[in-house]
C-alpha cells in the first residue's frame, strides 16, 4: 500500500495496524496524521510502547497516559481507582484518537488493560470505548521483553483484537535504503531465505576498514559494551573538555521519563574531535538541518561554548540547545532542556530503532533473541556504509509465528486497499 492509501484509511476513522518493513515511512506517516488531526481540532493520544519511540514523536508511553503504569494486571477495583484521577477525567474527556507506536514491544495483555481503561473513561461498551485506535510498527523487528523465560504474546492476540475491526495498512514503498543488495538482504531476512549468496554479501563486509574520515557509529548489543567504548574513545582525545547539563520543568514524573528516553545523557562532555550523533530531528522552513541518527564531529566551540559540528556531508552546523516536550492538546506536561547530541563512538541496537544512517560499524556477535540482526542492518542506506565486526547465527533470525501471520496481514492490507475509494466517499466526511 502506498502513503497516501494508507492515509485515506486513516482519514476514516477505523481502527488502523500500520505496518511494514523498516524504513517504509510508519513514523513519518503518523506524523503526518498527527498534525492533520491536530489542524481539524481533533483530540489526539500520542503515545508508543517504549520512551524512545514516544520522545521521537513528542508523546508519551502508553503505560504512563493510561495511568497503569508498570502493573501486569489491573482489576476492577484498580480501574475505578483510575477513573477518580481528575488529571486522567480531563485527557479522556477531549481524546478521539489514540496513537500507539512500537506496537510489536506491547504485550497482548497490556493492549486489553488500555482498552479496558478506555471504556471505563469513555463509559462505553466498544472497544476502547470508541477512541479510533491507530497502532504502528513491524512485529519482525523487536518483540515484547519476556518474563520468566515465557515467550511473549503479540498484540494481536489480545483478546479484544476480534473486536477492533482493524483495518490492516502494509506500507511497500522504501525510503531508506538505496540500494539493491541491501534491500535483497534485509527481504531474505523477512521472507526466511538467508542463503549462501545472502552470507557472502554480508561476509564481503566482515572486517572492512572504514573510508570516511569521520569513524562510523559502532552498534553493539549490549549496553556495556557501549558504555566502555564511548568513555575510552572520550579520554584518548587531547584537549579541554565542554559540559553541559540538562535542565527540565514541569511534572516531576514526566521529566524523568523525557531524560530516560530522549538519548542525550543528562550530564554530557564534549571534546574537539569526538564524534557524536544528534538525537533529535531539527527543521527550517520545511528544509532538513539535522535529524535523529545524523552523524558529525566536534570542531569547534563558540563564545557561548555551544559546539559546532562537521557533518558527513561536509556542512558545519552550530548546536544550540533545544527541547523535548510531553504535551497534552496545547499545554506542556513537562519540557527538558539540552544540547541535542551524544557520544557516538557506540549505541545498542536497541536505541538505534528509527535512525537512518548513512554508515555504521556493527557487532552481531552476541546476538540474542529475535529480529536483532533485522533491526541492526536495517538502519542503513546502503550495503557500502556497513563495516561488519562479526555476526552469529541468532542476528539472522526473525520470530517464525510472526513469518505466517505476516502474510496474513499482506492479505488484509491488500484488501483495505481495494476498499480505499469505498472508504474515502462513504467514512471520511463523517469521521472528520
Amino acid at each position: 500500500m502506498t502513503q497516501q492509501e494508507a492515509f485515506i484509511i486513516l482519514q476514516t476513522g477505523h481502527n488502523v495496524l500500520l505496518t511494514g518493513p523498516a524504513g517504509s515511512g510508519k513514523t513519518f506517516l503518523l506524523n503526518k496524521y498527527i498534525n492533520y488531526l491536530k489542524n481539524k481540532g481533533i483530540g489526539v493520544a500520542v503515545t508508543a510502547s517504549t520512551g524512545i519511540a514516544a520522545t521521537h514523536l513528542g508523546g508519551r508511553t502508553i503505560h504512563s497516559w493510561a495511568g497503569m503504569g508498570i502493573k501486569d494486571h489491573l482489576s476492577t477495583k484498580d480501574i475505578q481507582t483510575l477513573t477518580k484521577r481528575s488529571y486522567l477525567k480531563k485527557q479522556f474527556e477531549t481524546v478521539e484518537v489514540l496513537i500507539i507506536d512500537e506496537i510489536s514491544m506491547l504485550h497482548a495483555y497490556r493492549l486489553d488493560m488500555v482498552d479496558a481503561i478506555c471504556r471505563a473513561f469513555k463509559k462505553n461498551s466498544l472497544a476502547f470505548g470508541g477512541l479510533q485506535v491507530v497502532m504502528s510498527g513491524d512485529f519482525f523487528q523487536l518483540p515484547p521483553i519476556a518474563r520468566n523465560g515465557e515467550e511473549a504474546e503479540f498484540v494481536y492476540k489480545a483478546k479484544v483484537w476480534p473486536e477492533m475491526d482493524v483495518q490492516v495498512c502494509y506500507l511497500a514503498e522504501q525510503h531508506r535504503q538505496k540500494d539493491n543488495n541491501m534491500t535483497v538482504i534485509l527481504q531474505s531476512f523477512r521472507d526466511n531465505t538467508v542463503n549462501s549468496e545472502i552470507m557472502d554479501l554480508l561476509s564481503d563486509r566482515l572486517h572492512k576498514a572504514p573510508t570516511n574520515e569521520i569513524k562510523p557509529v559502532r552498534l553493539f548489543t549490549h549496553n556495556t559494551d557501549v558504555d566502555l567504548i564511548n568513555d575510552l574513545e572520550l579520554k584518548i582525545i587531547q584537549g579541554e573538555e565542554f559540559i553541559y547539563k540538562m535542565s527540565g520543568e514541569g511534572e516531576k514524573k514526566l521529566i524523568e521519563s523525557l531524560k530516560k528516553n530522549c538519548l542525550a545523557p543528562e550530564r554530557l562532555v564534549l571534546k574537539r574531535g569526538a564524534l557524536v550523533m544528534f538525537v533529535k530531528n531539527k527543521f527550517k522552513d520545511e528544509k532538513v538541518i539535522y535529524v535523529n541518527g545524523t552523524t558529525g564531529v566536534i570542531i569547534d566551540f563558540d563564545e557561548n561554548n555551544f559546539p559546532r559540528v562537521l557533518l558527513n556531508s561536509g556542512e558545519n552546523i552550530l548546536v544550540t540547545p533545544d527541547s523535548w516536550t510531553i504535551d497534552e492538546e496545547d499545554r506542556i506536561l513537562a519540557k527538558i532542556n539540552h544540547i541535542p547530541l551524544r557520544l557516538a563512538l557506540a549505541i545498542t541496537v536497541h536505541k538505534s530503532k528509527g535512525m537512518s544512517q548513512e554508515s555504521d560499524e556493527i557487532d552481531l556477535c552476541s546476538s540474542f533473541g529475535y529480529g536483532m540482526g533485522y533491526v541492526a542492518l536495517s538502519r542503513l542506506r546502503t550495503l557500502s556504509g556497513l563495516y561488519l565486526l562479526g555476526i552469529n547465527e541468532s542476528a539472522y533470525q526473525l520470530n517464525p509465528q510472526v513469518a505466517a501471520y505476516d502474510q496474513e496481514l499482506l492479505r488484509l492490507s491488500l484488501e483495505a486497499q481495494k476498499n480505499t475509494k469505498f472508504k474515502k466517499n462513504k467514512k471520511q466526511s463523517s469521521f472528520i
